[in-house]
């Protein structure tokens, strides 16, 4: 496997399992349960899951009401295009 592809892999991986916490927390605060910590949901997207946090976010409606998902979840992902971008352009 080449470089690109673990790193594909690797969003691809990430985004799945942020999907999946972000509907597990949906289920558990209709269902009263523990639930999943907000920091760990903001954390989650910071490690490039953020397309998978964005996306759960509309497709579960969960925190769809809060500001700082709102808008938190669309900054972290376009400070993460920035930085892959970055990268990107000083590859030798």
């Amino acid at each position: 496997m080449t470089n690109a592809q673990y790193v594909l892999l690797y969003f691809m991986c990430i985004n799945t399992l942020t999907f999946i916490v972000y509907g597990s927390d949906k289920y558990m605060a209709k269902n009263n349960l523990n639930r999943v910590p907000e920091f760990f949901l903001f954390a989650l997207a910071g490690l490039f899951g953020s397309v998978g946090a964005w996306s759960a976010m509309y497709f579960f409606h969960h925190k769809t009401k809060q500001l700082k998902f709102v808008v938190g979840l669309p900054l972290i992902f376009l400070a993460q295009v920035a930085f892959v971008m970055y990268v990107l352009q000083n590859i030798n």
